[in-house]
């Protein structure tokens, strides 16, 4: 059933003085939050904690309340993104659909930890948003607005997606590891001991605006065209509609069509894992990772794109010794962007395991252990 913002109420959703301390240090200045104390305490002294996570992509939002420390996704929202609509629009859904959790998480008896925002998006360590590929929220006072509700953390969608597979995915026995999301776009960070690496500004590995070198496949021309517009899911359908012999309207489409024998399909999803397994290559020889985590909903699909990135992958891999490395899937599905939102208010709460403990605590279930970096 289509959800209506006009039919969200205010709640009360409970946050405890515990986690004012926890979040103080986070909060934009000049946010004035109240926190009350916890009516649950007298009547449940261990009460369920969650996070809200936010996941605004370019086609759709999906918000979850995620339950801490499992990272389980208890109740889900989405709504169509429509991003032509303008920022302001967008925003209002996006709050309306977190306030819409927030009575969930009142009716369920749930403390609320907060909330955790991610966007496709260039997002600097101060929560600030700095670029308008897909959404236009650049200069607007976002986290602000979410903090307004619960303590708020705004992250790029990449290095939320890579939390999550960090803390409860492919990438937890890993202590350094390169992720890498294809779908809609086409984004990277590194993670290590768990934290994904944002850089100096939060622009740290932007792999899909890198230009390369390739070929017409069928007049030989020399063209440098930018990853993203080349191998993401948009682009493939752009492809492939131009010479193939059927409209496409996903990746999917064109992928499940080069399984079927679609011979320009297979041309197009061949090309396109080869030159992102090239960039991921690039990624391998300047980070020295431990694995590669490939997630995103191309990016998990399988079949020739995933066996082209592979290839492509460790083609272009020039050390030796790095050329077998793991190369898997993600494993959060397509519930990896909003569970990483919440884990981004997860990270910093005590009892949480992440990087070098995570690795540890997997590597004693049953995992070969592994020398320290």
């Amino acid at each position: 059933m289509a959800f209506s913002s006009r039919k969200v109420r205010r709640t009360s959703t409970t946050i405890c003085r515990t986690h004012q301390r926890r979040f103080s240090a986070g909060l934009l200045p000049g946010i004035r939050l109240t926190f009350r104390k916890c009516s649950l305490m007298a009547e449940n002294p261990d009460p369920t904690e969650c996070a809200i996570g936010l996941d605004v992509g370019g086609t759709k939002i999906a918000a979850g309340l995620v339950a801490h420390p499992s990272g389980a996704v208890m109740a889900k929202r989405t709504l169509p993104t429509l991003p032509q609509r303008g920022g302001e629009a967008v925003l209002k859904d996006s709050l309306a659909l977190v306030e819409d959790l927030m009575g969930e998480a009142e009716r369920r008896n749930q403390e609320l930890l907060g909330i955790g925002v991610g966007v496709p998006e260039l997002v600097d360590p101060e929560g600030n948003i700095t670029s308008s590929h897909s959404l236009a929220w650049q200069g607007r006072s976002v986290q602000r607005e979410f903090s307004r509700l619960a303590p708020a953390i705004v992250e790029s969608d990449v290095r939320a997606g890579a939390l999550a597979e960090a803390m409860y995915g492919a990438g937890r026995e890993y202590r350094l590891f390169v992720y890498v999301t294809v779908g809609t776009g086409i984004s990277s960070t590194l993670v290590q001991d768990g934290l994904p690496f944002a850089g100096a500004r939060g622009n740290a590995l932007i792999m899909a605006s890198s230009p390369f070198t390739t070929e017409c496949s069928s007049c030989g021309t020399v063209l440098n065209p930018v990853l993203e517009a080349f191998a993401s899911g948009p682009a493939l359908v752009a492809r492939y509609n131009r010479h193939g012999s059927r409209a496409a309207e996903r990746g999917e489409d064109v992928t499940a069509a080069a399984e079927e024998g679609d011979d320009a399909a297979f041309k197009i999803v061949k090309s396109a894992g080869e030159a992102l397994g090239n960039s991921v290559a690039f990624l391998v020889n300047v980070m020295d990772p431990e694995a590669v985590v490939v997630g995103g909903g191309l990016g998990t699909a399988g079949g020739l794109f995933w066996d082209s990135i592979v290839a492509g992958t460790r083609a272009h891999i020039w050390a030796e010794n790095s050329r077998g490395l793991p190369i898997v899937a993600a494993a959060m599905g397509v519930e990896s962007g909003l569970v990483g939102a919440a884990a981004t208010v997860f990270r910093n709460l005590p009892g949480t395991m992440v990087g070098s403990e995570a690795a540890d605590a997997v590597s004693q279930v049953g995992r070969k252990p592994r020398q320290p970096l």
